[in-house]
């Protein structure tokens, strides 16, 4: 049972860690060359589409967090899940008291310095996601037999 939820939790983390990092680099910095026009259309289609992807694996992440907090199986792990937890919470506040936000003023038009705060303010979530896949790594291999 252990290992299973650690596999999911590499999984989940895994891809959002590369999503959030796409997002980061490639996708954010290239809203200023939407255009003004074609901008709402767009910005609503990259929260509707974003949502379909990135809601169930983050539900997914925080339900294998939880559980791994039940059925860590010693106090090393233990510390670990936490740890991971305590990331998920930081990633889920930055979500919703930051990024939302950003992106509901974005929602009648580009605004520069929304867009910039959006940037900036998602590498709370990048920087906590790459963490977070380290420590979800050092569980998965805490868990797993020596190798011969």
């Amino acid at each position: 049972m252990l290992t299973t939820l650690l596999l999911i939790q590499i999984l989940a983390t895994g891809f959002m860690t590369g999503l959030i990092w796409f997002v980061q680099v490639v996708h954010y910095p290239l809203f200023s060359r939407v255009g003004t026009r074609e901008f709402v259309a767009y910005e609503d289609a990259h929260v509707r589409r974003t949502t379909l992807i990135v809601a169930p694996a983050m539900l997914i992440e925080a339900a294998v967090a939880l559980a791994l907090l039940v059925f860590a199986p010693d106090r090393a792990m233990q510390l670990l899940a936490w740890i991971g937890f305590a990331l998920l919470v930081l990633i889920w506040i930055s979500t919703i008291a930051l990024q939302v936000p950003r992106h509901r003023e974005l929602a009648t038009g580009f605004v520069p310095a929304s867009a910039n705060r959006l940037s900036n303010s998602n590498w709370i979530r990048t920087a906590a996601w790459s963490i977070r896949l380290l420590v979800a790594t050092a569980m998965l291999a805490a868990a797993l037999p020596p190798i011969a």
